[in-house]
């Protein structure tokens, strides 16, 4: 597990008040009973964790450029905006 997982993680596991152990890669944020208020809180904290800007919709996160339906696909995208933005 990459450190951009494991801080994200502890992220989602805050903000889902769960502990980091409750949750896996694989985990879908509907599995982790994430609310669309959860969902934004998280966003901001991972901006604010790596210093990086989400491009994320609030309104219509479907039509978000990250895909959210994962831990797993939410850390290939965090890394993937931690390497462009330090381009």
């Amino acid at each position: 597990m990459s450190d951009v997982q494991s801080r994200i993680i502890e992220i989602i596991a805050e903000q889902a008040m769960l502990t980091p152990a409750d949750i896996a890669p694989d985990s879908t944020l509907e599995d982790l009973a994430l609310d669309s208020l959860a969902l934004v809180e998280t966003i901001f904290a991972i901006e604010e964790g790596f210093g990086i800007t989400v491009p994320f919709n609030a309104n219509n996160p479907e039509d978000s450029e990250i895909d959210f339906t994962s831990v797993a696909s939410l850390t290939k995208a965090v890394e993937a905006l931690i390497k462009q933005q330090s381009a």
